[in-house]
């Protein structure tokens, strides 16, 4: 007599996980649908009866540390961006990149669902290693809950499953990322007081009030801790760069996307620079801020039109990616004029390595270039390198939707 065998018992915490994957790949699944992209879902209302909340808007106001490097839970969008250069023994240096995002949807937050998407988040993480020539890179998505992701308000820690981010009370931050790839387990201990961006914290996007983003660096972070590619363990050391960010409207009309780039100058200093595009190739707004090694910040252009040529990006190389079909201008010339003396300086971004593009389709949606840059002062082939960063390129791949 045959008897038919009882079913396998699913641990609690692997059933949670699972629904909640399931449920997100449907969200993801509606937006492919309708022609959109994850970040499109920010957008979408969540309910019939129309009783969607309001993102919270940036306002100026003075920053509150540690309560500002936790979540913001009542904005559309926030996200914390660690990038660096790692030194190894006995290999070339390299590029490493985690960032978490937090995205709130327009889903009641009265829902009585416990899978209600109020809260999504999303993490990248990718070493950029010349051996492989290429990047590797793995990415993560999860809804807020269940113990399985979180995004504390109290300071900065975010967490998808084992992939996490946090700060310790001795204000030192701690990074553990887990991939089929690679694995990471990073320490980075500031150099000093965060770096306010913008206007005491406020950065402008735009001409208008609402077109900014709270805004504030860590550079020159301290690092060390151990990286693991195909199971071979390398301790590291270097430098890296910690961006918080959180706003609700960041894109003017007609804007298509961004470059950025943020660089530990080798003196102790810092330089954070960044333009809005237009689908041509237009600047639609500036920005630079040059901090040297005793913490003074000089802002040599704090935000305008294409018109003003005090902080001008010029490509010097394109990039063409077989995936996405993009044109990334790896290399770039970055023009700067001080507007009392009009003395010009060139200075330019040489990328570790050309495929430095992210795949984000699985997550945030779309495409971008994230590399490891290397700036160097002056237009000729003997100039000094006299920092090293990150480069971030959005929008080429198609129009970024925020």
């Amino acid at each position: 007599m045959s008897s038919t065998p009882s079913p396998t018992k699913i641990p609690r915490r692997v059933f949670l996980e699972r629904a909640v994957q399931r449920s997100i790949q449907r969200s993801v699944q509606t937006a492919a649908l309708i022609g959109a992209t994850p970040h499109a879902l920010v957008l979408a209302r969540g309910s019939a009866d129309n009783q969607a909340p309001e993102f919270e808007v940036v306002r100026p106001r003075r920053l509150r540390f540690p309560e500002d490097h936790g979540a913001h839970p009542g904005f559309r969008t926030e996200w914390w961006y660690l990038t660096g250069w790692l030194e190894r023994q006995d290999a070339p240096p390299c590029g490493v990149q985690i960032t978490f995002f937090r995205a709130r949807t327009r889903h009641p937050d009265a829902n009585p669902s416990r899978f209600a998407p109020t809260q999504l988040l999303f993490a990248h993480a990718a070493l950029a290693l010349p051996e492989e020539g290429r990047l590797l890179h793995d990415q993560r998505a999860a809804r807020s809950g269940f113990g399985l992701a979180q995004a504390a308000v109290q300071d900065t820690q975010v967490q998808i499953g084992p992939w996490k981010l946090a700060r310790t009370d001795i204000d030192q931050y701690r990074a553990q990322i887990r991939s089929q790839a690679f694995e990471l387990a990073l320490s980075f201990k500031p150099a000093g007081e965060p770096l306010l961006q913008g206007n005491n914290g406020v950065s402008a996007k735009g001409p208008n009030p609402e077109q900014a983003s709270f805004y504030y660096s860590r550079p020159q972070l301290q690092v060390s801790g151990e990286i693991q590619v195909r199971s071979k363990a390398q301790t590291v050391t270097g430098r890296a760069w910690l961006d918080h960010e959180w706003s609700s409207t960041l894109l003017e009309t007609g804007a298509v996307g961004w470059d950025w780039v943020g660089i530990n100058l080798h003196d102790g200093g810092s330089l954070t620079a960044f333009r809005i595009r237009d689908a041509h190739g237009n600047s639609r707004w500036q920005h630079l801020a040059w901090r040297d090694s005793q913490g003074r910040q000089e802002v040599l252009q704090a935000g305008a039109t294409q018109s003003t040529t005090d902080v001008v990006f010029e490509p010097l190389r394109i990039w063409r990616s077989s995936r996405s079909g993009a044109d990334w201008p790896v290399s770039m010339r970055l023009r700067m004029r001080d507007q009392s003396s009009k003395k010009e300086r060139i200075l330019r971004l040489i990328p570790l390595l050309d495929d430095q593009e992210v795949d984000a389709r699985a997550s945030t949606g779309g495409y971008y270039w994230e590399g490891a840059v290397r700036l160097v002062d002056g237009d000729h082939s003997e100039a000094p390198e006299i920092g090293r960063g990150y480069l971030e390129l959005t929008g080429y791949a198609g129009p970024v939707s925020l």
